[in-house]
């Protein structure tokens, strides 16, 4: 007890009297997203990439789990306020039996409208809901909270969260690019990135994306951090559970100088744990020795970088055996515009000892993210925004259902927004995903600034909107196709 009042109080003086430090703990009058832009490109697009971006980015993950005992899917996302000023870090859920939605719960006030800081959630097998609010890079705080009773959003803690470095406990306060999994009895194993500078040569100021790992039993006393690569300027991982498997892929970043490595991000790797992290291995089983510090290596699934093409890991999932499935985009830079097309859209799936690679379609825009689902009867489903939106060449599109039943070999395509006024974007799986809330994503304008609105979808393709304005405690989301 004595330990965690400490922890508190190192906590209080660190982040001083910011306001993010606060737990607001307040009700929303609706769900309204966070707008975000990267990158001015200073032409006819405008940005890299940019537009609602409530459930950005594909390395943040989960950001909504469907919970059978109480019949409810609860979700997190990057909210925002009537302004669109700031980043607000807010929880719901819907309830499968009513069909309603209440007023979201404000968390915190994040102080940035940069939706690299979205939150992502868990919950463990006491039922209590944990976010998890990360930062990009180390200039802002990130914080974890625990709600005070099991499945409940009306009241947040904050956690005196501790991680162990060299043989003490310090407090663990900066993480970014977080994926959560939890494992009944065994706890928490994240993913994340943390920023290293003095180890690109040449530029002792610019800093690698390290990405690792790290794990806590109880959610409050972290382990050391375990770095899982750390090749060149480094990397963006994308991870999956299944059972006792945990695994990430990743690609990497090339030496560029003066650039952004990441804009020149290449290659696929991949790597499992069946042991709750004490061991890795490759797909075949191999085991390997952490962090990967060379370009090719035992974990490459495919080579890109000798073909100057760019990767961009949007999910990995798993068939009814376990094997992994990787859904990613490949392009020939990172400027958008048809110039660095096609942004072609693939599969690779570990199967019978290889990686099988094939192909599913091609979208306009290099952050066109979708997610993958592999049902129990094998039958392959795709949610992404592959079919051209208002905002030709930017983020995101019309969202598109597709359906493969021999394993990703052939794909039909269904429709399911059209006539849209702005771009819908980043459509997210849910954790145990229920038939009637299967996706869950944002749509906003991509050339400005504008107002974002939440949607979900159910498994027939049948799109509902989230109410930006309550006048009563709950609501009931209205179907718009």
């Amino acid at each position: 007890m004595l330990k965690t009042i400490i922890l508190t109080l190192f906590l209080l003086i660190f982040h001083g009297d910011n306001k993010n430090f606060q737990t607001l703990n307040s009700k929303d009058d609706g769900y309204r997203g966070i707008w975000y832009s990267n990158e001015p490109s200073k032409d006819e697009y405008v940005y890299k990439y940019s537009g609602g971006l409530g459930t950005y980015p594909a390395n943040h993950y989960p950001f909504s789990i469907y919970i059978p005992k109480v019949n409810k899917t609860f979700f997190c996302f990057g909210g925002t306020d009537k302004e669109g000023k700031t980043l607000l870090h807010e929880i719901s859920y819907y309830d499968h039996l009513t069909g309603l939605v209440p007023r979201p719960t404000i968390l915190l006030d994040k102080e940035t409208d940069d939706a690299h800081d979205n939150p992502v959630m868990n919950i463990d097998e006491k039922g209590y809901i944990w976010i998890f609010s990360t930062s990009h890079g180390t200039n802002r705080p990130s914080y974890i909270h625990r709600s005070s009773k099991p499945y409940n959003i009306e009241k947040f803690e904050l956690v005196a969260a501790t991680k162990e470095e060299n043989g003490k406990e310090v407090p663990l306060n900066n993480f970014s690019y977080l994926q959560s999994w939890y494992t009944p009895g065994k706890g928490f194993l994240n993913l994340f990135t943390h920023y290293d500078e003095n180890v690109i040569p040449g530029y002792p100021k610019k800093p690698r994306r390290t990405i690792s790992y790290m794990k806590s039993q109880d959610g409050i006393k972290w382990s050391e951090w375990y770095d899982i690569g750390a090749i060149q300027e480094g990397h963006y991982q994308t991870g999956g559970q299944f059972g006792n498997k945990i695994a990430t892929s990743f690609n990497f970043h090339p030496y560029k100088g003066t650039q952004a490595g990441l804009n020149f991000r290449s290659n696929i790797y991949f790597l499992q744990t069946i042991d709750f992290g004490k061991t890795w291995q490759t797909a075949d089983g191999k085991s390997i020795t952490l962090p990967l510090k060379e370009i090719k290596n035992p974990a490459l699934v495919k080579d890109y970088f000798s073909q100057g093409l760019n990767v961009y890991i949007n999910d990995l999932a798993f068939d009814a055996k376990g094997n992994p499935v990787i859904l990613y985009i490949t392009s020939k830079g990172y400027e958008a515009g048809p110039e660095k097309g096609p942004r072609a859209w693939y599969t690779a799936r570990w199967n019978k000892g290889n990686w099988e690679v094939l192909p599913v379609t091609v979208s306009d825009n290099n952050y066109d993210m979708g997610s993958l689902y592999i049902e129990k009867d094998e039958t392959w489903r795709i949610i992404a925004p592959t079919t051209d939106g208002p905002q030709l060449f930017n983020t995101g599109g019309e969202m598109v259902m597709w359906v493969s039943l021999d394993k990703g070999k052939n794909w039909k395509s269904t429709p399911m927004t059209n006539h849209s006024l702005k771009n819908h974007s980043y459509p997210r799986r849910p954790v145990n995903a229920h038939p009637d809330f299967y996706a869950f994503w944002a749509d906003g304008d991509a050339r400005k600034k504008s107002a974002s609105s939440f949607y979900f979808s159910n498994k027939k393709g049948e799109v509902f909107v989230l109410p930006r304005d309550m006048q009563s405690e709950t609501a009931k989301p209205v179907r718009v196709k």
